[in-house]
């Protein structure tokens, strides 16, 4: 056989097909690809920092930054592609003037750090200070162009905070709820959007159901992200609060969900919460006590002569929180609260007046937080799927 017989051949008996190679596909960056992320880390850095890069010669990542950044603002061109990026207006500097031998050796001359190109200290497989922190947190914040809608809400939220309609409360796996509001990193958040999906994983010890999903958040600073389910709450419970309910709402919720109020319907009665301010060691050294009981008329009037009563504990009280009742039985009410934390239930023994021992029923050792959250699942009607964990002092999903 001649050579090019022998050849063909022996190309075309291939059985394992490892002759066939395949085409290389290109993945390579585009030059605004590229500066849009060498300018996201430095809005990251910022976001994590609360201040811009510095000139920092111990740290050759923030050094990098620093020339990065500075580069940037004497590039007009550039400046106006990063326009919509910039949240935290970084690139609204005057271009620095050269006017002596220290302004150019203090300066990244010749644009040897330009970041249209890969850059010496750009390493990409070792990781960067400022990001270990947040591992999880990949989805970056960008600027909200309709935070025209959200800033009035911000505001409501820290008139409440200021006047103590809400409270920041500790952050739990289940406390992630569209419509709440949140802080992490000292920045005021809403949950606007959740969109779940749910998966099945197995692990050695059996099939689990994996919930996560994009979220849509708005921070007070303007900027939004679509952070993973999963890692917000990751974020949140190591460095964030929840802001509870504004307890006014609450109440107006209340009378909306279990009746129809009109100029002639009567108030049938209050659920009140209370806080004794008995001088009792074992009573006042109790953190997280409240008496939640109910009352056919003011609770001024009811807790007026408290110090008298063994259900107050035989001192006076403070109130901490009311809910307004019309066209319902509280009664029930007031019996599913009690039903909800019973494993709470205060055990004490108190005399009256002339001695005889009573033991009050209705104290419960509970967070605050708690006690509002546990009244907004009993008013969306959703508490039946929920349980009080009292060792971990959180409510959970059943």
């Amino acid at each position: 056989m001649d050579k090019d017989s022998i050849l063909d051949d022996i190309f075309n008996n291939d059985p394992l097909g490892l002759l066939n190679v395949k085409a290389k596909t290109s993945n390579v960056k585009s030059a605004d690809q590229r500066l849009s992320e060498s300018f996201d880390e430095i809005n990251t850095f910022y976001n994590e920092n609360n201040r811009e890069p510095e000139a920092n010669i111990s740290d050759i990542t923030e050094q990098t930054l620093y020339f990065r950044l500075e580069n940037l603002r004497k590039n007009v061109k550039n400046s106006e592609i990063l326009e919509s990026e910039d949240i935290y207006n970084l690139l609204n500097i005057v271009p620095k003037e050269i006017n002596s031998i220290d302004d150019i050796l203090g300066d990244n001359f010749d644009d040897l750090l330009n970041t249209d190109d890969a850059g010496l200290f750009d390493f990409k497989h070792t990781p960067k200070e400022y990001e270990r922190a947040q591992a999880d947190f990949v989805a970056r914040r960008k600027k909200c162009k309709d935070f025209d809608k959200y800033e009035h809400l911000f505001k409501e939220v820290q008139s409440d905070l200021s006047n103590g309609k809400r409270q920041l409360i500790e952050f739990r796996e289940d406390n992630l709820r569209k419509g709440d509001y949140y802080v992490h990193n000292g920045v005021l958040m809403l949950l606007a959007e959740v969109n779940i999906s749910q998966d099945e994983q197995s692990f050695s010890s059996g099939k689990r159901i994996r919930k996560d999903g994009r979220t849509l958040c708005v921070f007070e600073n303007g900027t939004q992200s679509n952070m993973l389910y999963r890692s917000l709450g990751k974020i949140l419970y190591s460095n964030g609060k929840v802001v509870t309910q504004n307890m006014d709402k609450v109440n107006e919720k209340f009378i909306e969900n279990f009746s129809d109020i009109n100029s002639d319907d009567e108030v049938s009665g209050y659920i009140y919460v209370l806080k004794s301010l008995s001088t009792d060691i074992d009573i006042s050294a109790t953190n997280d006590l409240f008496k939640i009981g109910y009352s056919d008329v003011s609770v001024a009037s009811r807790i007026k002569n408290a110090v008298n009563e063994p259900t107050y504990l035989m001192a006076p009280v403070k109130e901490v929180a009311a809910w307004k009742c019309f066209n319902m039985n509280t009664q029930k009410f007031e019996q599913l609260i009690h039903n909800f934390f019973g494993n709470t239930c205060l055990n004490v023994t108190v005399r009256d007046n002339e001695g005889i021992p009573h033991n009050p029923k209705e104290w419960f050792i509970v967070p605050l937080g708690i006690i509002e959250q546990a009244v907004q699942l009993i008013i969306s009607g959703e508490v039946i799927h929920y349980r009080y964990d009292n060792v971990n002092k959180l409510i959970i999903k059943i």
